[in-house]
């Protein structure tokens, strides 16, 4: 299938109802009633504060797919694809993968966090380090789905902050995944070739969309991350990483790419070429920390000053009435040759002030610089 098909599908299927970034239990609840006509919908378990955690199952193959989003509750982009592809589903398309595949998603495994708009659970505790002691209800609810539906492949879906560059490209990632390690040395498995192909192919369908916009996530092993757990069970487990896209800090174009890639996986397997490939996987860049949201360079902190600084203003991501608000932060104030921005000012050699015409500091919180007695605003 084209991308120009899967662009044009996600668009009459896209789930409206849900739009930005703080999707909750609440909003997904009427989708799900509405849905139940044609899919299995279930309560799979409670979370700390009480709340239902859901699944929904689709398709009627032998291939088992175990599909999770919103382990951490402020990762809500996964969510919002998930019910696209579910609409899709429910009109007949993609029937390969029903025919060949049994789906059973989790759609916000944290509802608690979702709620808080955190990325931990209501004990303070991130789930994605508590696949072995199990010590949270929600763990447990995502381990006993994985006891009892016994999948053949594991897709763990979240989101990143817009840190995250495709090496030192300068390009932001806009997707990112990862074949987790079974051991400390990161041994390449059969387990792990088989995610390895899948992401391989997966990276492949979004190349005319994503050409350098793709990371892989580092591979240390941590027997703690479910990822990690579900690999050395035997289960070929693909980490989905839904990121930055230019001027997207709503996540709603990243949420078509995040469609299609969940599409090409899918696809991958209900194709069986879970074996084709896998050394595609090693070409993709590793992820760099190398992004601030904001880069104002070329300033003087000081009138008079001989050398010029940088100032990197990252957003803090604040649930405020139920809307996320984007809140700027000086992040460092250094020279920063060696870091790339979703967005540059060019100070040009003028002295750089907070709103207050103070000098600037670390972790202030400012929605616009003066630079020359001139107001520059700080936007998402």
């Amino acid at each position: 299938m084209t991308s120009n098909r899967l662009s044009e599908l996600h668009n009459s299927f896209k789930e409206k109802t849900l739009f930005g970034r703080y999707i909750n239990s609440e909003k997904i609840e009427p989708i799900l009633k509405r849905i139940e006509q044609c899919f299995d919908v279930s309560t799979v378990g409670f979370s700390v504060e009480n709340r239902p955690v859901y699944s929904v199952s689709a398709g009627n193959g032998p291939i088992k797919v175990l599909l999770w989003s919103q382990m951490h509750g402020n990762e809500s982009t996964t969510t919002k694809a998930i019910f696209d592809l579910i609409n899709v589903f429910s009109e007949g398309e993609f029937s390969n993968i029903c025919k060949s595949c049994t789906l059973l998603f989790i759609p916000i495994l944290n509802p608690d966090g979702a709620e808080k708009y955190t990325r931990v659970n209501a004990n303070g505790i991130d789930l994605n380090r508590d696949a072995q002691n199990l010590s949270q209800p929600e763990s447990r609810v995502l381990r006993q789905c994985f006891n009892d539906f016994l999948p053949h492949y594991c897709f763990n879906l979240h989101g990143q902050r817009t840190i995250f560059g495709v090496g030192n490209s300068g390009n932001s990632a806009t997707l990112s995944f990862l074949s987790p390690s079974e051991d400390n040395e990161r041994s390449v498995t059969e387990t792990r070739t088989r995610a390895m192909s899948i992401i391989a192919s997966v990276v492949s369908g979004l190349q005319v969309d994503l050409p350098n916009a793709i990371g892989r996530y580092d591979d240390d092993f941590n027997i703690n991350c479910v990822g990690d757990t579900f690999q050395s069970l035997g289960v070929p487990t693909i980490l989905y990483e839904a990121g930055h896209y230019n001027n997207d800090y709503m996540r709603e174009v990243t949420r078509l790419y995040i469609f299609k890639a969940l599409f090409y996986g899918l696809n991958a397997i209900s194709t069986k070429q879970e074996y084709s490939n896998h050394g595609l996987y090693f070409k993709v860049p590793e992820n760099e920390k190398n992004f601030f949201d904001v880069i104002v360079r070329n300033a003087l902190l000081n009138q008079g000053d001989d050398k010029t600084i940088d100032v990197a203003i990252q957003f803090k991501e604040t649930l405020i009435n139920n809307v996320i608000a984007f809140i700027p932060c000086v992040e460092k104030i250094e020279k920063l040759d060696n870091y790339f921005a979703h967005d540059e000012i060019d100070a040009k050699g003028a002295v750089i002030l907070d709103h207050n015409n103070n000098r600037l500091k670390v972790t202030n919180e400012i929605d616009f610089v003066m630079l020359n007695n001139r107001k520059i605003l700080i936007k998402s």
